[in-house]
């Protein structure tokens, strides 16, 4: 059973930074690729940043490229999400899921970007 936990989320400033981390359990962590999506309130899900099953190719959506850096540790069965300069918009919650089942993510960890 595939099985995702979120944290690293919480309050931060504009201009502001955090590092979201997700533990993975339950499948070959290391042969799958892996994304990180956000939902705002009232919003669809949105994918923010997509990492291959060995980092040779990391993408990322426009509203955070250059802001964003995801990055994963095969050897801890960790995916992280490195967010700088956030801005208010990127008030969301967040979750890290498998890249080709979006279904399979975690509950997801709150990011509120405010003064």
């Amino acid at each position: 059973e595939v099985r995702l936990v979120e944290s690293g989320g919480g309050l931060v400033e504009p201009g502001g930074s955090l590092r979201l981390s997700c533990a993975a359990s339950g499948f070959t962590f290391e042969d799958k690729p892996m994304s990180w999506a956000r939902q705002a309130p009232g919003q669809r899900l949105e994918w923010v940043s997509s990492i291959a099953s060995r980092s040779y190719t990391k993408t990322y959506a426009d509203p955070v490229k250059g802001r964003f850096v995801i990055s994963r540790d095969n050897t801890r069965n960790m995916l992280y999400l490195d967010m700088n300069n956030l801005k208010p918009e990127d008030t969301a919650v967040y979750y890290c899921s498998l890249r080709d089942d979006v279904d399979q993510r975690g509950p997801g960890t709150q990011v509120t970007v405010s003064p």
